[in-house]
């Protein structure tokens, strides 16, 4: 019997299919949910004559030639032995993340569609986690056919492969649900016999053999939750022993094990009570709780297989030729041209070659309003082009992407603990100890006053106490604040910086590239020496070698006046004060007056802007006017910060009256002209010494010394590179109003940790003298520690982003190319 075609699509219907449509008193078979649903609803609104009048089946969706050679990148060997595993008969496993599965008739569809084709011998789509799971012959269908079959019916189909990392955070999830489930079964048998026995119940309608067996029924349910699921608290518990060291496992596991051996005791010898339902509630519900805390954990801070999902697996490279081919994105090496499309993921770093379009940075700097960005500007990978093609010229791969050096950086923050974390585990560690003592003392107290409930008093007492919200109380908040403020673009790459920015009293800024965008602009030369002088017209040149080496706004400024011809040697760069070198045998100077030409005393000329005396060895030649703008939100950032109770102060290498002008219009009422680093390290430490908390907010070479020594350091995202690597913070945009929305966070986030703190000595305060007394049962005791511990996570929970209406609220400004981050 020949298997029939679907009425509605012409594809084969599968032997058991249940779905089908009645049209003209006459049933046709379908082959899927989504059939069924269309067929439905063309009948049921009166137009069944298209089944009538169609002369063909509806026709598949071809796929165009550039998304087929996209596709057979898929099949090079390097792709293929990364994310297909063979084995020696050919048979193919691999697993796909797939995109618009909304439901399990979507499910149901691709399962029956792909394991219709030639080759493939299973097909397992996950409905939560969006995977197909599949095997096949790799020999009869290629992964690229294979592929392109789930992009024909309509979902788009990528290979999946987690980090070690990820692969790390789903074992870890899987064990926890298993444990976690054991537990919870556990528990509910033994809750339901245990407190039957405790109550009389059974005794009052059973005979003696009955309900020997219901407490050996229970000790069978509790056994797997204390030796299955609690034992990760056991093997911490030995672990910290074993350094002579205390944590809450040790509590724990002195409750679980001395709960059960004495209910197991009690069960062999006849003696005491039983109180397994109480040991295996404990359990549960502290895994539950810990389960809770472990999936806030992985969500805000787990950034594995951040670079497989942001960074596409192919690219469209141009040869000698002009032509386009599809390569592996991981066959690419700097120097060469890539096509980056509208719609397309840049998967390296690079500078624009040819074509002007706008790029959404919103992976890489939190701004969710696209840039605009022109030939000779950097992107970088993990960006999408949005406009217009771009010819890109590969400048970094791999590991040296900016987006891998951030998640370098993000990586020391997390492992470095804030000075107010290390307190809280050190706290812990005396509670325990503490809580140790309190319960022996409970213990002997009840042996003299009534020995019968001496046992599970104390055990009570070791439960009730638990510090779990003591130790969840300040990693969570600062691991969810930590996440917050790195979607809006604010990276933070130093421990301590939340607890700086919370205390923080005074700010100090750079002016260039700071407070303004750094985009200097020669605006004027003003000539000093003999008119007659032939370098006079080529002094714009003289200067712009002088500063080709240079990552200075400065330098920018002078970018577009250099000469083939003219080049200069030995240059030498004095921080804060300007540069030297020598152009065709001669020495010339580039700077202030002081340092261009120390012996000619001038003062610079009245006026707007900042001026630079360029000189030779016997004369100054002539005044360079440097024109610089504000940035568009800086006025907004000063007002926040007022607001704050922040004071401001401006320390710059430049000149008096282009500093004072800034200053002026800005109303900063200290500040600092002609500052060298040595000057401005000297104020960060009168401010030190006053008592004062100081952030150093700056970009370039000069700022290094005094960002070092601050207690809080931001640089920003176009700052030099010896300056990023030296500052605590990096603002991944240009906007300065992070600077105060990360105070207002820090300080949101020690208000948090103060609560938990708090709320977790408040509880067990109260829950301690209750449980001595011998108020409340051991499964009480479990079910009070739990929701202690949730409140704490929950709490810290409030830290997270209100949504995207604060981004969006944000005043926008203009970027400027953004370079790389070393970490």
């Amino acid at each position: 019997m020949t298997q029939p075609d679907c009425f509605h699509c012409g594809e084969p219907v599968p032997n058991d299919s249940p779905y089908q449509v009645t049209l003209d008193d006459v049933r046709h078979p379908l082959c899927c949910p989504g059939c069924e649903a269309v067929s439905h609803a063309i009948i049921h609104g009166g137009l069944e004559s298209y089944y009538k009048f169609r002369t063909e089946l509806p026709p598949r969706p071809e796929l165009s030639e550039e998304e087929l050679a996209e596709l057979q990148v898929y099949d090079s060997p390097e792709l293929l032995q990364e994310f297909v595993h063979q084995d020696e008969h050919g048979m193919a496993e691999t697993t796909l993340a797939i995109d618009g599965i909304t439901c399990a008739a979507c499910a149901w569809l691709i399962e029956h569609q792909i394991d219709h084709l030639d080759g493939v011998e299973r097909t397992a789509v996950n409905l939560s986690s969006q995977r197909a799971t599949l095997r096949w012959d790799i020999n009869k269908l290629p992964f690229s056919k294979l592929l392109q079959e789930f992009k024909t019916i309509g979902y788009a189909a990528q290979p999946w492969q987690a980090d070690e990392q990820q692969e790390k955070l789903q074992q870890e999830h899987k064990m926890a649900i298993r444990r976690l489930i054991v537990a919870a079964i556990g528990s509910m048998q033994a809750m339901m016999f245990g407190i039957a026995l405790e109550a009389g119940v059974l005794e009052n309608f059973m005979q003696r053999e009955f309900v020997v067996l219901f407490q050996w029924l229970s000790f069978l349910v509790t056994t797997p939750v204390v030796l299955y699921s609690s034992w990760p608290f056991f093997i911490s518990a030995a672990r910290e022993l074993k350094h002579r060291r205390l944590n809450m496992d040790v509590s724990i596991s002195l409750a679980i094990g001395l709960g059960y051996g004495a209910s197991v005791w009690g069960l062999i010898f006849d003696v005491g009570e039983l109180h397994f339902y109480a040991v295996s509630m404990f359990a549960f519900f502290l895994l539950f709780g810990r389960y809770i805390e472990m999936r806030t954990r992985h969500k805000i801070g787990s950034g594995g297989n951040a670079l497989d999902e942001l960074l596409p697996q192919a690219a469209l490279i141009l040869n000698e030729q002009q032509q386009e081919e599809y390569v592996p994105s991981r066959q690419l090496r700097p120097g060469d041209r890539i096509l980056i499309k509208p719609g397309h993921t840049l998967p390296v770093d690079g500078f624009i070659l040819e074509g002007q379009s706008s790029i959404n940075e919103a992976t890489m700097t939190g701004e969710y309003l696209p840039v605009a960005r022109y030939p000779g500007q950097e992107v970088l990978a993990g960006t999408q082009n949005i406009d217009s093609p771009l010819v890109v010229e590969v400048s970094k791969i791999g590991q040296e992407v900016r987006l891998a050096s951030i998640a370098r950086l993000s990586d020391r923050a997390q492992a470095e603990k804030p000075r107010i974390a290390t307190l809280a585990n050190q706290v812990a560690q005396y509670f325990v100890a503490t809580l140790l003592v309190v319960a022996t003392s409970v213990l002997i107290a009840w042996l003299f006053i009534d020995p019968s409930r001496a046992f599970w008093i104390t055990v009570s007492v070791l439960v009730v106490t638990c510090p779990c919200a003591l130790a969840l109380a300040t990693p969570t908040a600062l691991a969810v604040a930590n996440a917050t403020l790195g979607r809006q673009g604010v990276l933070i790459t130093r421990g301590h910086v939340l607890e700086g920015l919370a205390k923080a009293t005074h700010i100090i800024f750079d002016k260039t590239g700071t407070l303004t965008e750094g985009r200097l602009e020669l605006k004027e030369t003003l000539w000093l020496a003999d008119p007659q002088d032939p370098r006079q017209e080529q002094i714009t040149a003289l200067a712009a070698a002088l500063e080709s080496q240079s990552e200075h706004p400065i330098a920018q400024a002078f970018m577009g006046f250099r000469e083939e011809g003219i080049k200069a040697e030995g240059i030498q760069a004095l921080t804060g004060q300007g540069l030297t070198g020598r152009i065709k045998g001669l020495t010339y100077r580039l700077g202030r007056a002081d340092f261009a030409a120390p012996e000619s005393a001038l003062q610079p000329p009245q006026g707007e802007g900042q001026w630079l005396l360029f000189a030779d060895e016997q004369q100054p030649l002539c005044w360079f006017r440097l024109s610089d703008h504000l940035r568009p939100d800086t006025q907004a950032v000063l007002k926040e910060l007022a607001r704050q109770n922040i004071q401001v102060e401006l320390l710059s290498g430049d000149q008096e009256g282009a500093v004072a002008s800034i200053a002026q219009e800005l109303g900063i009422e200290r500040y600092q002209a002609g500052a060298t680093p040595e000057k401005k390290l000297e104020r960060l430490k009168e401010l030190q010494n006053q008592g004062h908390q100081v952030i150093m907010v700056g970009d370039g070479i000069n700022d290094v010394p005094v960002l070092a020594g601050a207690q809080v350091s931001i640089a920003l995202g176009n700052a030099t590179d010896l300056a990023k690597t030296s500052a605590d913070t990096l603002l991944l945009s240009s906007r300065l109003l992070r600077i105060s929305q990360a105070i207002d966070k820090a300080r949101k986030t020690h208000r948090i940790i103060a609560q938990n703190l708090t709320l977790s000595l408040v509880y067990n305060l109260l829950a301690l003298p209750a449980a001595a007394l011998g108020l409340v049962p051991p499964w009480l005791a479990a079910l009070g520690m739990t929701t202690s511990s949730l409140l704490v996570v929950l709490n810290a929970l409030r830290l997270r982003d209100r949504g995207n209406a604060q981004r969006l609220s944000d005043t926008p400004s203009d970027d400027s190319p953004i370079q790389e981050v070393s970490a």
